[in-house]
């Protein structure tokens, strides 16, 4: 593993009064950061008394680590998430995104986690399948993702991204906000992601768990989101619409409240 990095960039909503609801902490997915929680998900979340807070993971946004970035891997990230996680005045409910979601599994299978919820998650076999069938679906994804420059986005390259990770109802100034916050991927990540996931055995933590996913997702599509559920024994929620960047879609609401609601349940 790498050293630790300190400097992490955050964001923090926190509720107008004290609540006694836990903290949150959102963990963004691969080729972005931490922004992607703030338009939406942090104020809804703190206004109805969660403390909520996102990262962006080392290399990501304003986090240190850009330079070692190539040798950066799962662990490494999920350091990250735990040194964050500490300076909150309690254990927080891990919320995580795709790559997020196998950042989190990956603590699970380690250490004890107060509860978690992994959205549009990596199934349990790994990034290989997927990347296979968008492959077929359409051959240039993957290798615009592969090869992705941060710093020279051309309006094709845009344009074949945008269909697996937004519907066509995105507003636009989310689309422009969202492509000024793509960031290239620690390829050492996308090996760890590539492997078998079997290893992270859910009776290895006693957190609650909730695994959600949208049957618009074209990346990590409603068979995969149903493998992780199985995987950790719960029932797959599964919305209809939205694509893969769920939190910044119009119906993002509806995401928002079936996770609030799952959380209402770890208070009774």
């Amino acid at each position: 593993m790498l050293p630790l990095e300190p400097h992490l960039e955050t964001w923090s909503r926190r509720p107008s009064s004290r609540s006694g609801r836990p903290p949150l902490l959102f963990i963004h997915g691969g080729y972005t950061d931490g922004w992607c929680w703030t338009p939406y998900f942090l104020p809804w979340f703190a206004s109805r008394g969660w403390p909520a807070h996102a990262l962006s993971l080392r290399g990501h946004g304003s986090s240190a680590g850009a330079g070692m970035l190539f040798a950066t891997g799962l662990d490494d990230y999920a350091a990250d998430v735990e040194r964050v996680a500490g300076t909150l005045k309690e254990p927080p409910v891990l919320i995580g995104h795709s790559m997020g979601a196998a950042i989190v599994e990956r603590m699970l299978a380690m250490h004890p986690v107060r509860a978690a919820a992994l959205l549009a998650p990596v199934p349990p076999t790994g990034l290989v399948p997927v990347a296979a069938r968008l492959a077929v679906e359409r051959p240039d994804y993957f290798a615009h993702m592969m090869g992705l420059d941060p710093m020279r986005l051309s309006t094709d390259v845009l344009e074949a991204l945008r269909p697996f990770y937004f519907s066509d109802r995105v507003d636009r100034a989310i689309l422009a906000e969202s492509a000024s916050h793509l960031a290239s991927e620690s390829p050492r990540a996308i090996l760890d992601l590539s492997m078998r996931l079997h290893w992270l055995k859910p009776e290895r933590n006693d957190a609650q768990l909730m695994v959600l996913g949208t049957e618009g997702d074209r990346i990590c599509t409603p068979h995969d989101v149903r493998a992780t559920a199985r995987h950790h024994d719960v029932e797959a929620v599964l919305l209809p619409g939205m694509a893969h960047m769920l939190m910044l879609e119009p119906e993002w609401e509806g995401a928002a409240r079936a996770i609030a609601d799952w959380l209402e349940t770890l208070e009774d």
